[in-house]
C-alpha cells in the first residue's frame, strides 16, 4: 500500500508515520524467515509550495465572491498529485488510486471503509486542507472524494489524514504483529490487564477480576467475549 499525503506541513504529518509501528512497515524486512518481506507501506509527502509558480511560493488567494480567509489554490495541488500518481497511473490501473480530501463536510470515515481501501486500492492520495478550505475544481478533476473523521472542524486536514492512514495500515498484511490484534475481527470486553494483580492507588486498591486470575481458559474467553 502507498500512501501520498499532499499538505502544507509535512515535517508535521512525517514524526508520526515514521514512528512505531508505521515507521517499521517502511522498513525492508529482510530477517530468515520473515512471512512478508520487502516494504509493507509506503508513504510520500509533496507539499504544494515546491508546486507553485508564485516567486514567494504563494498557494492561497482570495474567495471569489467574497467572504472571510483564504483558499487553496487549485494549480499547485493538481501539480503534487501528477507528481504524486501520475507517471504510476500510465503502467497501473485508475482504479488502483483513490484520492481523498480531508474535509468537514465529507462521507464520515470508518472500519468498513479502511477495510475497503486497503483491499482495493494500491494508492491512496490524501489532500490535506488549509485556511478556508480548497478551490472545488481540484475535486472535479481528479474525482476526489471528500472524507471526514468526525463531526467537528479542526485547523487543517493533517490529523485526519495521519488517521485514515493509520486505520488502514492496520488492515495491510503484515503490518500488525498478529492478525489478533485486529480488534475489530473478534469479540471483546473492551477491558486488559496486566500486573501488579492488585494497584494501590491514592489508598485505594484496584484488582484485576478474579475469573482472569483464576485459569480457567473456557470462563475466561467467556469473559473476553462478553458473556461473562
Amino acid at each position: 500500500m502507498n500512501f501520498h499525503v499532499i499538505t502544507l506541513f509535512p515535517e508535521v504529518c512525517k514524526s508520526y508515520t515514521d514512528a512505531s509501528i508505521l515507521g517499521r512497515a517502511q522498513q525492508t524486512n529482510k530477517g530468515k524467515g520473515a512471512k512478508t518481506k520487502g516494504k509493507k507501506i509506503t508513504v510520500a509527502y509533496y507539499n504544494p509550495r515546491d508546486f507553485s509558480n508564485n516567486k514567494h511560493k504563494k498557494v492561497d488567494d482570495r474567495p471569489y465572491g467574497g467572504g472571510p480567509g483564504m483558499v487553496m489554490m487549485a494549480e499547485p495541488i493538481l501539480k503534487a498529485w501528477q507528481k504524486a500518481v501520475g507517471r504510476k497511473t500510465l503502467a497501473i490501473s485508475q482504479k488502483k488510486v483513490k484520492t481523498l480530501i480531508m474535509s468537514p463536510r465529507g462521507k464520515t470515515f470508518d472500519q468498513a471503509m479502511a477495510k475497503k481501501f486497503a483491499n482495493q486500492y494500491d494508492h491512496i492520495v490524501l489532500i490535506s486542507g488549509r485556511y478556508e478550505g480548497i478551490d472545488g475544481r481540484v475535486k472535479k478533476a481528479l474525482k476526489a472524494q471528500e472524507v471526514s473523521v468526525g463531526d467537528y472542524v479542526l485547523t487543517g486536514g493533517e490529523l485526519p489524514a495521519l488517521t485514515i492512514i493509520d486505520s488502514v495500515s492496520r488492515h495491510v498484511p503484515g503490518v500488525l504483529g498478529t492478525h489478533d490484534s485486529l480488534e475489530d475481527d473478534r469479540v471483546t470486553s473492551g477491558e486488559t490487564y496486566t500486573r501488579p494483580d492488585v494497584l494501590e492507588y491514592k489508598k485505594k486498591k484496584y484488582k484485576v477480576p478474579q475469573v482472569l486470575l483464576d485459569g480457567n481458559h473456557a470462563d475466561i474467553e467467556n469473559w473476553r467475549s462478553g458473556t461473562k
